[in-house]
């Protein structure tokens, strides 16, 4: 298992899944959550791996996870054109609705964060798995 984190500076997206792509948890927190997030999905599941996209914050965010699980291995992973995907791909999950479905989903910004979807496409770069 391994834990995947978009870092930000007000809101963090977070996805546990398992080595063949399988989602146990995904969702976008607080920041100011992220510590006590990090241990609770570390003490629910046996992770291997901390991904972490290679962001602004990414520094910090490795910096906390190393004093909070100091024997677990950290991966920083590039994140270059995550948040296209997670647009594309939040539309796939969600497909619009309403008078949305009128318009291309190209030409929309999803109605809510997708910072959690950019974490399960950094594991999935980890983990090597294609969509």
């Amino acid at each position: 298992m391994v834990i995947a984190i978009d870092p930000g500076r007000d809101k963090c997206g977070f996805v546990v899944m398992s080595k063949n792509g399988e989602i146990f948890f995904q969702n976008v927190i607080e920041t100011i959550k992220f510590d006590i997030t990090v241990k609770e999905l570390a003490k629910i599941f046996e992770i291997e791996n901390i991904i972490l996209g290679d962001g602004t914050t990414s520094d910090s965010a490795k910096k906390k996870i190393m004093s909070i699980l100091p024997n677990i291995k950290i991966e920083v992973i590039n994140e270059k054109h995550t948040t296209e995907m997670a647009r594309k791909l939040y539309w796939e999950k969600k497909p619009p609705r309403g008078w949305r479905k009128l318009l291309p989903t190209s030409m929309q910004v999803p109605p809510e964060p997708v910072d959690d979807i950019v974490a399960e496409i950094l594991a999935k770069r980890f983990l090597r798995i294609e969509d």
